[in-house]
């Protein structure tokens, strides 16, 4: 094969400028297509550009392949997924406050959700009692908030006692510290 620099026949020899040495590699690159068997107006993939089903055409109206918002696209993921309860009982749990008052929540918070059992944690006996008594407007609330069935039941708990198991070796009497609670 020849030299980039070597010219071809029918080449000016000093094709070192401009618009010659254009010409001069535009007929290199026939030169080596027509070895290739490729003729003018042809690509390398040999054939006519694929043309495009009406399926895959682009228009102007919106499609599946737009770019979509994110909360459709999250929505979508959801109901496919069958996540709708879980997200709005944790929507819930997030808003809180504002479900159950401000009042109910500096003394109480959710502590887990599962198979429609709310579980609730007071931070004290006494409201905890109190938010027995007030379970039935919970319910009503919750089911206004998340809808008819979602929250089923509440579980109202008051603080845990101090575990007093310190360390490796127990005693298997059971007793706890006697001299405390008298």
């Amino acid at each position: 094969m020849a030299d980039e620099n070597t010219p071809l026949p029918g080449e000016p020899a000093d094709a070192s400028r401009g618009a010659d040495l254009i010409r001069a590699t535009l007929g290199r690159a026939r030169v080596a297509a027509s070895q290739k068997g490729l003729r003018p107006g042809q690509t390398a993939r040999r054939g006519a550009k694929r043309r495009r089903t009406p399926g895959e055409m682009s228009g102007a109206r919106p499609d599946g392949r737009d770019p979509q918002p994110f909360k459709a696209s999250v929505d979508r993921l959801v109901s496919e997924l069958g996540w709708q309860e879980a997200v709005a009982v944790g929507g819930a749990i997030g808003r809180w406050p504002a479900i159950v008052g401000e009042q109910i929540a500096q003394h109480a918070r959710p502590l887990s959700f599962d198979q429609g059992v709310l579980t609730v944690v007071a931070d004290s006996t006494a409201w905890a009692s109190q938010l027995r008594l007030l379970a039935p407007r919970l319910l009503v609330q919750l089911a206004a908030e998340l809808g008819d069935g979602v929250v089923t039941r509440l579980v109202i708990k008051g603080p845990s006692a101090p575990s007093w198991n310190k360390g490796r070796i127990r005693t298997s009497d059971g007793r706890g510290p006697r001299d405390t609670y008298g």
